[in-house]
This record gives C-alpha cells, structure tokens and sequence, in this order.
C-alpha cells in the first residue's frame, strides 16, 4: 500500500507525480528543487540552491514525521559538476555519520533552469 505525502512547506507538485510516497518502511521523496515555497523565488548560486532544495527535503520528511536522519539514499542533480565543491559544502551541513549513500550526477537542464535538484529515500525505522 503506498501513501501520498503532501505539505504546503515544500513546493507543490506541479504535474502527475507527489511530493513524497510512504510505502512500508521507506518514504521516497521526489526532487526537490531550489524553489521557496512560500514566495517562489529560486534563490542565486549553487550553495544557496543547495540550502532551499535541502530545506524543501526536511520539510516533506517532517511531513513524514521523520527527519533527515532518516534518510538512507540521496541523488543530487547538477546543472554543472564544477558546483560539486561547493554544493558538498552545503550538503554535508545538513546530515551526521553515517551519511546517507549519495550520487551525484551531472545533467544537461533542470527545472526552471535551477542548478541542483535532490531526491532521497528513507527508512521509518533505523
């Protein structure tokens, strides 16, 4: 049985997809861009980019009731992987050891132009 996870704290979905799906043990949460979900704004450069999109992921977690300790697998998007050094500066802020597994992949566009996109797994119980 799956489901839907919604919260008005991160961007809302804008097309057939949800924000988030509680299926058993794992809640998988789409990616989440740099967009404020209360004024729209995206905000400039990658490691404030970074901090908006890893603020929308704790806010659907929380919705969740979990937090982003739960979280057990990451995938970022990069618009360029030059922002890769100062995107893992931002990103290691917001998780403790033992860090989730991550990849981190360079893609040709994101939505709205953004320069990261993240989306996660996690697991209720650890």
């Amino acid at each position: 049985m799956k489901t839907q996870i919604a919260t008005e704290k991160a961007p809302g979905a804008i097309g057939p997809y949800s924000q988030a799906i509680d299926c058993g043990p794992f809640v998988y949460a789409s990616g989440q861009i740099p967009l404020n979900p209360v004024t729209g704004e995206i905000p400039e450069g990658i490691q404030a980019q970074t901090r908006q999109s890893l603020a929308n992921v704790k806010a659907i977690m929380e919705a969740a009731g979990l937090s982003m300790k739960n979280i057990v697998k990451t995938t970022v998007f990069l618009a360029d992987m030059a922002d890769f050094v100062p995107m893992n500066e931002v990103y290691a802020e917001a998780f403790e050891a033992p860090y989730p597994a991550r990849s981190a992949v360079a893609v040709r566009t994101l939505p709205k132009n953004v320069l990261v996109e993240i989306e996660v797994i996690a697991v209720k119980e650890l």
